[in-house]
């Protein structure tokens, strides 16, 4: 039998942890802030930064080109 779609990646979250300096905190304090405005939900910062993540990179066509070029040449061998 053959479905529409392939089956589903590993989709177990891996976890990172990092430090960032403190400008940068409270601009995720306040992103979060302005989310909660917007959506009328509050999350963390921690928990928006994948979603905030994901988005750069799919917005960056040089990343992305790249991307396919590194895995392209590591699939050849080199």
């Amino acid at each position: 039998m053959s479905l529409r779609i392939d089956k589903l990646p590993d989709r177990t979250p891996v976890k990172l942890t990092i430090s960032v300096d403190p400008d940068l905190a409270q601009a995720l304090t306040d992103y979060a802030a302005i989310y909660r405005q917007t959506y009328g939900e509050e999350e963390k910062p921690e928990t928006l930064i994948p979603a905030m993540l994901e988005n750069f990179l799919g917005a960056d066509a040089g990343f992305k080109r790249a991307r396919k070029a590194l895995h392209a040449n590591a699939s050849k061998g080199e």
